[in-house]
């Protein structure tokens, strides 16, 4: 037995699992049997035994032969020191190596466990930096520095190498990123109401409206469940960030073991603190957080990305929305898991007209009930892409001026006999409506050729009706 094992504890499901049996046999065995373990931890609704005593009276019953592996791992993952976060992190850089240098693992394997607590981590950090980049979010869960008699956490102790040799066994059976997929599955099990996950059915369904790509971003990642999505569809090069560093860390690795060729990972408020600032992605895919307020409303009042207007404060999905089309490429595609309330408050009722008009939204599809978990509003999937841009002007802010034209006169008079206007003359008339009589050119850009009238019983002074004209004609228009 592993030796953490003894202040490991375990709930009345996992009882359940290990003795391959329901909730309801374990209650009534709690009943029945006097001798049954005691509570050691939890609460009254939701107990916790030790786990070594449930393990020995199991066995003492007969209901018990052997522990599975996966339960083993998975019970040296909750009677981690450092919670079940920080062991799940520890067990993914392990099975990294497993699976990228599975040579060096078995050399690494051959010592002992304060050994192996030593060597593994700048094996593990030079992996993760090729593969992440020197900024990944594991970081801020290194391990504890390591000395040649342990680690840390005690005098001699073997530190994490038990449970880094049990996920190795684990993932001798069927693979490194199963192994990992269990484990992290069996976690968001059992936290359900901390975490908001993406189900595979919608997660796959938007990949599938996204298209293919060979970029793809997720500024909500999550565990990446969106990400591995648009790998499957073709993606190479996936960009992933999450404010919460523990699931920006467990993202990072869950799709480093999927085998993404190009991973970057960031933790960190995509609002407020962008890591991908120059993204480009061909693919945006995002399940933001619902109905949150504190989203950055005073802060990001005159932020560029707010291209279709402002958010309101109650409307952090129109934010989520509008950054997502601002870090895509030109013709690129986000789709975004949205709630149906997103389509019909007054408050954004502005931004999605703006939206419509210029061609942004290109489909909404309704989820059926239940989509996304039971007991959850039926959510709304998106699909955005940015409208084609007009060209630059050039420098001054004006349109290149046409060819000049000779138009009708402002004023009563003789009309002026000149060609038709060109096509491209945008304006309602230029400078020059004088009636054919003496020629004259002017002097400045562009050449224009302006006809002066003489003196005539209509107009028997010059400039007719104090017009003010003292010099030749500019020919810009009026």
């Amino acid at each position: 037995m592993p030796e953490n094992s003894a202040a490991a504890e375990v709930t009345a499901a996992g009882i359940a699992r290990l003795a391959g049996v329901g909730r309801a046999a374990v209650s009534n065995w709690r009943r029945r049997y006097a001798d049954f373990p005691r509570p050691v931890g939890g609460t009254a609704t939701s107990p916790s035994f030790a786990l070594a005593e449930v393990e020995q009276w199991l066995r003492a019953q007969g209901k018990l032969a052997e522990v599975p592996l996966r339960e083993r791992v998975w019970q040296q993952v909750c009677a981690h020191p450092g919670g079940a976060v920080a062991a799940l992190v520890e067990v993914g850089r392990a099975l990294l190596v497993v699976r990228e240098r599975p040579t060096d693992w078995l050399e690494l394997s051959a010592v002992s466990d304060a050994r192996l607590a030593l060597l593994l981590p700048p094996v593990a950090e030079q992996l993760l930096t090729a593969r992440l980049g020197p900024a990944h979010p594991l970081t801020a869960f290194d391990p504890e520095p390591a000395t040649a008699t342990g680690t840390a956490r005690g005098p001699a102790g073997p530190g994490p190498a038990p449970l880094w040799r049990a996920a190795a066994e684990l993932a001798a059976g069927g693979g490194a990123r199963q192994a990992f997929e269990f484990l992290l599955g069996r976690y968001l099990d059992a936290h359900p109401r901390q975490y908001t996950r993406t189900p595979q059915g919608p997660a796959e369904l938007m990949a599938a409206l996204a298209g293919p790509a060979r970029t793809a971003l997720d500024p909500a990642c999550g565990t990446g469940t969106l990400l591995r999505a648009a790998r499957a569809a073709g993606a190479r090069s996936l960009a992933a960030q999450d404010a919460a560093p523990e699931l920006a860390a467990l993202a990072a690795l869950r799709l480093a073991l999927d085998g993404a060729e190009e991973v970057r990972a960031a933790a960190g408020d995509s609002l407020r603190a962008d890591a991908f600032p120059r993204a480009g992605a061909d693919v945006a895919l995002c399940h933001p957080p619902f109905n949150e307020r504190n989203w950055g409303h005073e802060e990001l009042a005159y932020d560029p990305r707010w291209e279709y207007g402002l958010p309101a404060r109650a409307e952090s999905e129109l934010a989520w929305a509008q950054h997502c089309l601002a870090r895509l490429r030109e013709g690129g595609t986000a789709v975004l898991l949205m709630p149906p309330a997103a389509a019909a408050r007054r408050s954004g009722r502005r931004i999605r007209a703006d939206l419509l008009r210029r061609g942004a939204l290109r489909a909404v599809v309704a989820l059926p009930a239940g989509a996304c978990g039971a007991g959850r509003p039926p959510p709304t999937c998106c699909s955005w892409t940015p409208p084609r841009r007009p060209p630059p002007r050039p420098r001054g802010g004006r349109r290149p001026p046409g060819p000049p034209c000779t138009a009708r006169s402002p004023r009563p008079g003789p009309r002026t006999t000149g060609p038709a206007p060109p096509p491209n003359c945008r304006r309602a008339h230029w400078r020059c409506p004088w009636s054919p009589c003496s020629t004259r050119t002017s002097t400045s850009p562009p050449a224009v050729t302006c006809r002066r009238p003489a003196p005539t019983a209509a107009w028997p002074s010059w400039p007719p009706y104090g017009s003010g004209w003292t010099g030749p004609c500019t020919g810009r228009p009026s």
